[in-house]
């Protein structure tokens, strides 16, 4: 069988942040090879599958993935040894057992999903398919889509040192029509964004995802900062551009529906904060909120989404951890109504896969997303063309660990036919 894994290998490289990550060559009987490597998050919630490090302090500040590396080549490689990289879902089934654990803690979901997705490489080689059209064909979707970006501009929280207490506020370009349209308009806003602070004396440090890290006091600053900076690259904020926050509010809860913003100076009730964030979409072209409050808050949840969910785009990152038995528990309480996919918050393609089906089935909207510790594959960016999730959450131009994967984008819409997803990706139709 051509098909069959062969060899699998594994070796330490450095993410964007400079620190060690795992990459995985799986090689298979007919000569056809494939390779991953993994990013690795900074804003995690506690519920995802879990990243193996070594812990050992003299080497890259306890960082190493030399553990993960043994187990890819020795236990795992044993493992999936004869597998047909065709069966992804064989495949992956096989990892998880391998394992034995519900967040891949004894190999390691950065073990584990470097061969899954690897593997899931060399068969698309092997059968001389497009990435994006193999992925197509694992997900049975039978109509590949260009998402919509949305892109990082202004960065705080975990992604910039606590600069601002809300992690990220993002533009996503709202008349684009295909991707090099979209791309292009971010690139606009993006110049324009670090022109403003350099203008107004704001620091224009990169964050971890290549957005300014201005270090505005509140978010009522931080869009008017995102206006300012729409208008000053020729567009008009709620017409040609919207903005999307990413709250990350798990960084700063407290518990006890207890929220320390500590830029601004203040505490906030879940009533509060669910307040505050309709006071930003009513008052700005604010779209997208992705995880406005605490990871395990679902009765403070279901009232955000009461309150705001047939306005704006909410979206469950912490909050769902891209599980499938955290998002039927969010469907039941009518939590959120958007979810941001991390391939290495499940850490097998499958069960990424799984995710997206059960969101698409009860209503809710697709984001595929990178993570702060990235790496130049580009994996992500088939992935998002090939399920048709809609929409895209990379990082900001700039690094080449964000860049590798818009222009992949870029690459897969001038070699295809793919129509490009625009506003009829949110869960609602955006009119302003």
């Amino acid at each position: 069988m051509l098909t069959a894994i062969t060899t699998v290998d594994a070796r330490q490289i450095l993410d964007s942040r400079g620190r060690p990550t795992i990459e995985v060559d799986v090689g298979l009987a007919g000569g056809s090879r494939g390779r991953a490597a993994i990013p690795s998050g900074a804003s995690t919630g506690s519920h995802e599958a879990h990243e193996l490090r070594d812990g050992n302090p003299k080497r890259y500040w306890g960082l190493g993935v030399l553990k993960a590396i043994a187990n890819v080549s020795g236990e795992i490689a044993r493992g999936v040894a004869g597998l047909d990289a065709m069966d992804q879902r064989g495949l992956d089934a096989r990892l998880r057992e391998l394992d034995g654990t519900d967040q891949l803690r004894r190999l390691g979901a950065n073990a584990i999903l470097g061969v899954s997705i690897a593997a899931c490489r060399a068969a698309a080689s092997a059968r001389n398919h497009p990435l994006h059209m193999h992925i197509a064909d694992l997900a049975g979707n039978p109509q590949v889509l260009m998402p919509l970006p949305m892109v990082n501009i202004l960065s705080g929280g975990m992604h910039a040192g606590g600069g601002m207490d809300v992690q990220d506020f993002l533009a996503i370009p709202a008349h684009a029509t295909t991707i090099e349209d979209a791309i292009h308009t971010i690139s606009l806003v993006r110049t324009a964004a670090a022109q403003v602070c350099q203008e107004q004396g704001l620091p224009t440090l990169l964050a971890d995802e290549g957005g300014l890290s201005p270090g505005c006091r509140n978010g009522r600053d931080a869009l008017e900062l995102m206006c300012r900076s729409i208008e000053a690259a020729g567009l008009t904020p709620g017409k040609d551009v919207l903005i999307a926050i990413d709250v990350a509010a798990t960084s700063f809860s407290r518990g006890q529906g207890r929220y320390d913003l500590v830029r601004e100076g203040v505490t906030r009730t879940t009533a509060e904060m669910i307040d505050m964030m309709g006071a930003w979409v009513r008052e700005y072209p604010v779209v997208s909120i992705e995880d406005g409050l605490d990871e395990e808050a679902w009765d403070g949840w279901s009232a955000l989404t009461a309150a705001l969910g047939s306005k704006v785009q909410l979206v469950g990152d912490d909050l769902f951890t891209t599980s499938p038995a955290r998002l039927r528990t969010g469907i039941e309480a009518k939590a959120a109504n958007g979810v941001l996919v991390k391939v290495n918050q499940n850490g097998t393609l499958s069960g990424t896969l799984d995710v997206l089906a059960l969101a698409k089935q009860h209503g809710y909207s697709t984001i595929i997303s990178a993570r702060s510790g990235e790496t130049e594959d580009a994996f992500i960016a088939d992935l998002a063309v090939g399920t048709a999730a809609g929409q895209i959450k990379i990082g900001s131009l700039r690094t080449s660990s964000t860049l590798c994967k818009y222009n992949q984008l870029l690459r897969i819409e001038a070699a295809s036919n793919a129509p490009y997803a625009g506003l009829h990706s949110l869960p609602m139709q955006i009119h302003r």
